[in-house]
């Protein structure tokens, strides 16, 4: 992947820095992996906003991705394809019995090379092992923490997950936030770090580019009235009136810990992030 920054010819364009796609190499998604993706706009089943801050943006498909890896079989790189649900690059595969599938695409993962799942995977970008099946200080992404769940820690773009050490049946791995916890070593992950490194440095240069998102204005419950949040009011620029944040039902936020003190994962946490 790489940036460009066009010539600002209008305000819009004059702080946006752009994704190229330099690293797509097919552009058309396949039929057979794709699905309706329906919108909600926020709303629940009775209408009412259930998540704020939600709702337009452009029309999308889904990718039916595989993240649980489990079809033991050589499959062939067919391309590197855009997801517009996700800020990581998917690549297309073809397994030799001519099922076609969608896996994240990790970093220098090309076109034509062959990619493998199963304890008796080579140890290359691309191919899904046990973690017992792993060295230790291989860089992992699209980790199981549960056997056969399919993968669900590093799976956005250049996200990656060090496997530092295996000890009474577990895998102990470390978190790009610094945490290390455990995780049984028969759960599945993929070689390799996350591709699309460039995806933090993109400038969306102007609003419109997030509601094409899907994302509505966020506004600030300092400058609301009394009435529609705990932090308005008062006479002209004035400080929240509280010793600390809340949100607009009156729960306090911004730092407050909200993790469950007695969680059933807390033994598996053996230090926690920075």
């Amino acid at each position: 992947m790489g940036l460009k920054k066009k010539n600002p010819v209008t305000a819009g364009q004059r702080f946006a820095i752009a994704d190229d796609y330099s690293d797509i190499t097919k552009h058309r998604p396949e039929k057979s992996l794709i699905k309706r993706l329906r919108k909600s706009s926020g709303r629940d089943w009775m209408g009412r906003v259930s998540m704020r801050h939600r709702g337009g943006g452009a029309k999308k498909m889904y990718r039916l991705i595989d993240f649980k890896r489990t079809k033991d079989m050589p499959a062939k790189v067919l391309g590197i394809e855009y997801d517009p649900n996700r800020n990581a690059r998917i690549a297309l595969i073809e397994y030799k019995d001519g099922q076609k599938g969608y896996i994240l695409a990790p970093l220098n993962l090309n076109v034509g090379e062959m990619v493998d799942s199963g304890p008796e995977a080579d140890i290359k970008p691309g191919n899904a092992l046990p973690l017992g099946s792993i060295p230790v200080g291989t860089q992992i992404h699209n980790v199981e923490l549960t056997p056969g769940a399919g993968g669900q820690l590093a799976r956005s773009a250049g996200a990656s997950i060090m496997l530092v050490g295996k000890e009474s049946g577990y895998g102990i791995i470390r978190l790009p936030s610094g945490e290390q916890r455990m995780v049984h070593l028969t759960c599945r992950a993929t070689v390799g770090q996350i591709g699309n490194l460039d995806a933090r440095n993109v400038q969306l240069g102007k609003a419109g580019k997030m509601r094409h998102r899907g994302r509505r204005p966020h506004v600030r419950g300092v400058v609301m009235n009394p009435c529609d949040h705990p932090h308005g009011g008062g006479e002209g620029r004035a400080p929240i009136g509280r010793k600390q944040p809340v949100t607009p039902w009156g729960r306090p936020t911004l730092g407050k810990k909200t993790r469950k003190p007695r969680r059933r994962s807390d033994r598996f946490i053996l230090m926690r992030r920075k």
